[in-house]
This record gives C-alpha cells, structure tokens and sequence, in this order.
C-alpha cells in the first residue's frame, strides 16, 4: 500500500458536515483520506487535494468532483482561487512524511536504508540534505538540531560534521550515521529519529509551510467551517494547538475589556484524539499521530 492513513474514520467525521459542500485535502499522497472525504460527498460536493510529490499524482481519482492539486498546501488560497473556491465547508492536513516517502529508500528519508542525502518531498527544489550537512555553517546545524531535532547536544553534532566534511563530503545516510556510531546502544536509534527529523524540517521547511498553510486556511474556511490536523511531534503539534486557540502562534492576543481575546476557531474537543491501540498495532506510523479540530468562528 502506497499509505496507510491514519485516523481516517475519526478525521473525516469531524470534517464532513455537508454533503454537497467543498472540501480540501491538503495531503492528498496515497489518496485514503481523499476517497473516504468522496464517499460523504453527494454528487454536487467538490474536493480539491494538494500533493508536491510527483509520485502522489500515480494515485489521481477519476471522479468529476475532484480535482488534485500538483502543489505545495503553502500555496492553498491562491490554487483554490484559480479554481473558483474562494470559500470552503472544511480542510484536513494530515502533516509529515508518508509511508511511501518512508519505504523508497533513494529519498533519504528513512534511518534504515543506505541512501544518498536526499530528503526532500519536493524532488523539483533545489535544496537538499546533502546541501544542509555539508553547506550550512556550524551554528546554522547547531540551530537546525536543538529546535527541530530537540537534541540537547546540538552544537557538538554542528561541530564534528563540520569536522568531518573538511576531510570529506557526507554524501549519503550511512556516512551521516558513522559519524555518530559512538553513542550507547540503546539511545542510537531515538538519536538518528530525532536527527533525520531536524534535517527534514529544514529541508522542507516544514514549519515555515505549515504557518502559512493554517492561516491561509482561516482565511478560506467559511465560518463555522472545520479544520482537522493530524500532527507526528510535538513541535507541529504545538503550533497547531496554539492556532487554534487563539489564532496566533506566538506572543499574547489582545484582550477586550473585560479580559476576553477574539477566538480564532472553537475547538471540536478539547484534548487531542489520538489512535486506539489496534490502529497502532496495524500501523505502527500512527503511534506519534494527534488529530485536533477547529471550527472556524
């Protein structure tokens, strides 16, 4: 299977409440959640899904209410206004890499494979990991580790692949690893995660993406339209949360007079739903996933 989505039933019914309304799929990849959104809709409702991977579009629907987008979700309201959807009942972003990304090892994405420096979702972009690890400046990686790897030894990491490169370009997955096979056993693999994840985020700019995607999507949803986000760490997670509650995603919103700020969306429910045992067990990708929804005020 090219994707095994994840939280599709609890995902797509907090989303869909009309049937003949317009929805998005900000993710469309292997294209579960897309199908699921299609079969709620009757035959006047309309999706539009995002994917900037060109192996994405292989899974393209033939249904005359859809329509896929060949674009990064940071372009959402300018694409959807091209297409005469100003206004939308209701938006999902399911964040994070996919399965598919995972498993082909040439895109550099997962710890298990020897592959070249790669990592990107867009192949068409010129940054890449192999330009990160060997281009950015020591405190540039430093910064990349700490807060999108949240790795309390970033500036050590920064300083021995600068180190290393002086000798030698780091080219692939596996040179990368080498550099740190000193570290204990049972903290390797926890590390590699955390380490391939800061070099992901900026490579792809991930959290830059996902601002611009959730206040563009405020702007688009009608009011009392829904946003559904399905996040795979805390860093996504916190954004998103912040969001939804105030409409902000740093520092305090104004208050009235009585102490009372402008809420953005109402929260769907208050804690974050997150997979049942037995969706965890089929589908090990869905352990780390949390769904929050919003409805637009």
């Amino acid at each position: 299977m090219y994707h095994n989505p994840v939280l599709l039933k609890q995902s797509v019914d907090d989303l869909v409440t009309n049937p003949d309304g317009t929805y998005v799929d900000c993710t469309f990849g292997g294209g579960g959640h897309s199908r699921e959104i299609l079969s709620r809709l009757s035959d006047k409702g309309k999706l539009y899904s995002f994917d900037q991977d060109l192996d994405a579009l292989k899974n393209t629907i033939d249904d005359p209410r859809f329509t896929l987008i060949n674009q990064n979700f940071r372009f959402l309201e300018n694409s959807l206004l091209m297409y005469g959807a100003a206004q939308v009942d209701g938006i999902l972003a399911d964040l994070g890499v996919s399965s598919h990304q995972f498993d082909e090892a040439e895109r550099g994405f997962s710890t298990r494979s020897n592959a070249p420096l790669d990592m990107r979702m867009n192949v068409m972009q010129s940054l890449d990991a192999k330009r990160v690890i060997n281009d950015y400046e020591e405190e540039q990686l430093a910064d990349i580790f700490y807060y999108y790897g949240e790795l309390r030894e970033a500036r050590k990491l920064a300083r021995d692949i600068v180190h290393h490169r002086k000798n030698k370009s780091i080219e692939t997955t596996e040179d990368l690893k080498k550099l740190f096979s000193y570290l204990p056993p049972h903290k390797i693999n926890k590390f590699y995660a955390q380490l391939f994840q800061a070099i992901r985020i900026e490579v792809n700019q991930e959290l830059e993406v996902l601002k611009e995607m959730l206040i563009q999507a405020y702007h688009v949803l009608k009011p009392e339209g829904r946003l559904v986000v399905i996040s795979y760490h805390s860093l996504e997670d916190r954004l998103v949360k912040r969001f939804l509650k105030n409409g902000m995603f740093e520092g305090e919103p104004e208050r009235d007079i009585y102490g009372n700020y402008k809420k953005a969306f109402d929260l769907l429910k208050s804690k974050a739903i997150i997979p049942d045992d037995k969706e965890i067990e089929e589908n090990s990708r869905a352990r780390s996933a949390k769904m929050r929804t919003g409805i637009k005020v």
